[in-house]
């Protein structure tokens, strides 16, 4: 487990498991396609793997922005975009679509993927308890910025079981081992004794 901050400790530390489980998860996914493969897409209109890779991505760094968090990658990608929170939010979506059609390379859609990761653990390891439980108008609604990092594990998972299904129909297996023969492998080993 990364390094942990005075605050990782019980709920705290338990997110951050499922953040980083969700990071290895996909980042093995993003590591086992080969890069000519990173613009399949199963159907016209359809992200392509590339493409559903970079809006988690981005989408993580948009959710940090709107929870106030404000690590280099933010400023890097949406600092020049300003306005009132609807119209800056709206911006941000537009500039998070167009770098789902630019940023089409495996490397340079791995590393935008494990910058974003590294963003979120690193604000989330270091927030305050009084950040975490600011309320404002976020995401349409009044809400905690504590539950914009659940949307982040949230949106993180919906967008890996798409990716998982990419990568099963484009013919590859996902990189970790089976748990169906696992199962077996156990009840094998517990029948043996």
């Amino acid at each position: 487990m990364d390094a942990m901050s005075p605050h990782s400790t019980g709920y705290r530390r338990e997110v951050l498991a499922e953040i980083q489980f969700a990071e290895k998860q996909l980042m093995a996914l993003a590591a086992a396609v080969p890069a000519e493969d990173y613009g399949w897409s199963p159907a016209e209109g359809a992200r392509s793997f590339a493409a559903v890779l970079v809006h988690v991505a981005a989408s993580n760094l948009l959710l940090l922005d709107r929870a106030g968090a404000k690590p280099p990658d933010v400023a890097d990608l949406y600092g020049a975009i300003e306005g009132d929170p609807p119209i800056r939010l709206t911006r941000m979506m537009r500039k998070n679509m167009e770098l789902e059609q630019t940023i089409a390379g495996k490397a340079a859609v791995i590393d935008l993927l494990a910058r974003s990761f590294a963003a979120v653990k690193q604000c989330w390891t270091t927030a305050s308890e009084a950040e975490l439980w600011v309320t404002g108008n976020f995401l349409g609604e009044i809400e905690t910025v504590r539950r914009i990092y659940l949307r982040i594990l949230a949106h993180t998972h919906e967008h890996m079981g798409q990716a998982i299904a990419y990568v099963r129909t484009m013919g590859y297996h996902v990189p970790w081992p089976d748990p169906l023969k696992k199962l077996e492998e156990v009840e094998a080993a517990l029948a043996g004794r």
